[in-house]
């Protein structure tokens, strides 16, 4: 294992890793994002964390899904996939300034995935360009049964 005296620059920063995923995603616009808001075939993805998503808010109609838990959410083989992002529509996602998004969005298409874009600029640009934003709405957790024993 090759030694690294802390607080040197990496090999591969973090900004290399999204500009490699940038060359190769789909990047959408806002202008073109917005227009695209009400399509019945894209569902925008909010892979901020969910600190993010309650101080800030959200796209109107996205879907929530933590970075963290994305690609266990997309593949049908996980024990947590989330059918609703995998109904045949095409997944734009965002993140606050789209490093994240891109880096996912790069994943997911790794993953076998073709209909995954990102939006330019995230979220901060989304709401600078006046775009519409709603409240966060946490969906209710179901309690778990309660076992005896």
């Amino acid at each position: 294992m090759s030694e690294r005296t802390p607080g040197s620059p990496l090999p591969r920063p973090a900004a290399t890793l999204v500009a490699e995923a940038e060359a190769v995603v789909v990047t959408i616009p806002v202008p073109a994002a917005r227009a695209l808001l009400d399509d019945p075939g894209v569902l925008f993805v909010d892979i901020r964390d969910p600190r993010e998503l309650e101080r800030d808010g959200t796209l109107p109609g996205a879907f929530p899904a933590p970075r963290g838990m994305l690609e266990f959410w997309i593949d049908p083989q996980s024990p947590y996939y989330k059918p609703a992002l995998d109904d045949g529509r095409t997944l734009v996602l965002y993140c606050g300034g789209a490093w994240r998004s891109a880096l996912a969005a790069r994943t997911l298409t790794e993953m076998g995935r073709t209909d995954v874009a990102h939006l330019e600029g995230g979220f901060a640009a989304w709401k600078a360009a006046g775009m519409p934003i709603v409240p966060h709405s946490p969906r209710p957790h179901s309690p778990r049964p309660r076992t005896t024993g």
